[in-house]
């Protein structure tokens, strides 16, 4: 497992070279736990390793559509990547935005518009979830995305 880096006090900075990459090291490492409720905390540290998101970005202009639980999310456009901040109320939720920021933050445009959030149904995620939880996840990536395609 590699160490987070943090561009800013809330921007996430890619810990792989590529969303395809991330993709991968993070299937890997769920895949070194028996069970999805061993995933599930180590999706939840996941997320309690993400920076601190400022409370004046908890608003409804950050809020992400969708989500049973708050998310928010900002994005900010540096010499053509877009780096990502995001944060929830509730601790799994806040393991998936970090598992998202991980694949999509510090990446170009057309990167993250070329990476699709298949993935997460890929390596079984979102059948790992409740139904509201799933669909928060894929209403978290298409935010992205949609910021993406801005």
């Amino acid at each position: 497992m590699t160490e987070t880096f943090f561009v800013s006090d809330a921007f996430l900075a890619p810990q792989e070279e590529t969303a395809t990459a991330a993709i991968e090291e993070i299937e890997a490492e769920l895949a070194m736990f028996d069970d999805w409720m061993e995933r599930y905390q180590y999706i939840i540290e996941m997320g309690r390793k993400l920076p601190a998101f400022p409370s004046d970005w908890q608003d409804d202009v950050h809020r992400v559509p969708g989500c049973q639980s708050q998310v928010w999310l900002e994005a900010e456009d540096r010499d053509g990547k877009l780096f990502f901040a995001g944060a929830s109320d509730a601790a799994i939720v806040q393991g998936l935005v970090a598992l998202l920021l991980r694949v999509y933050s510090g990446r170009s445009r057309e990167e993250i518009l070329q990476t699709s959030p298949v993935f997460l149904h890929d390596m079984g995620l979102v059948k790992a979830l409740s139904t509201n939880r799933g669909n928060g996840v894929e209403a978290m990536a298409q935010a992205i995305l949609k910021r993406a395609a801005a």
